[in-house]
């Protein structure tokens, strides 16, 4: 448990989360796609191939390489979809496909840390439609996520903000000088190697369901691993663990184009999670 309550005339700090295979057991935007497919915005050759990528996701993430073929992919399938359809659609079915695949472990951490008066911040690859409605069911207090560029209410298939590798990074920086975060006692967690640079930019950064490469780094710095394999009903969680309601803001990083998000693709038994201490 906690053992302290942070003093607040100390800098501020946050916790950062990736959501997919972090928060969540699988990839956010990619769950939508049967969704879609009965929208009318994918045909069945897509919600098939998305399914594949699922499925390369979940059994060993994705390299850098195979995540810019699946954004290059996507970006064009989303070509022409309506802001406001692609919206609609994920508000009518987040509770049903997103809260049963949310980590109990991850939610507990996202309350410790609320708890210990830290902000918590999603930062994601996926596109800003659908990480946005995760945040607040989540109960996070700022989003960064990737956008797409929107003319007359509709996705050009351009990308307006990248949140990836390095970038997210860059927005934690920017964060931190709008928010008077001190990065030096904020908390990163992520599963995959290419989020290296923003588990570099905090003081106690955390891999969660490492991929091989984050676990060899992970390994090498000394940095906790963390496994989470306990997926939960946020209202089957008991009272006392139920996610406090916060208003979620989005952020994107300077000079990046109001506009509407991308649909983006990108042990064994359970080891302990390490507990947040106090400072």
């Amino acid at each position: 448990m906690l053992s302290v309550v942070e003093n607040h005339s100390l800098p501020r700090t946050a916790a950062f989360f990736d959501l997919d295979k972090t928060v969540i057991a699988k990839s956010s935007a990619l769950t939508f796609s049967k969704s879609f497919y009965q929208g009318g915005l994918i045909n069945r050759r897509a919600v098939l191939r998305t399914a594949y990528a699922q499925f390369v996701f979940l059994a060993g993430g994705a390299d850098h390489e195979q995540m810019e073929r699946m954004r290059e992919y996507l970006s064009a399938l989303c070509r022409g979809w309506n802001v406001r359809q692609v919206k609609e659609i994920v508000a009518e079915t987040l509770h049903d496909l997103i809260d049963p695949i949310i980590y109990a472990e991850a939610a507990s951490l996202i309350e410790e840390h609320h708890t210990a008066g830290r902000d918590v911040v999603i930062v994601s690859t996926s596109g800003a439609e659908v990480v946005e409605p995760i945040g607040e069911l989540l109960g996070a207090d700022r989003v960064v996520a990737t956008r797409m560029v929107v003319e007359d209410g509709v996705f050009t298939g351009e990308v307006a903000y990248y949140a990836y590798g390095p970038t997210k990074a860059e927005a934690i920086a920017e964060l931190a000088e709008s928010e008077g975060y001190d990065l030096s006692r904020c908390y990163a967690y992520s599963d995959s190697a290419t989020d290296l640079p923003m588990l570099e930019a905090v003081g106690h950064p955390h891999a969660v369901n490492p991929d091989r490469a984050l676990r060899r780094e992970a390994a090498a710095r000394g940095w906790p691993v963390l496994s989470f394999n306990r997926p939960v009903r946020l209202k089957q969680r008991r009272p006392s663990l139920s996610m406090p309601p916060r208003p979620v803001l989005a952020m994107a990083a300077a000079g990046a184009a109001a506009a509407a998000g991308l649909v983006w693709y990108t042990n064994r038994h359970r080891a302990p999670y390490a507990r947040i201490q106090g400072q």
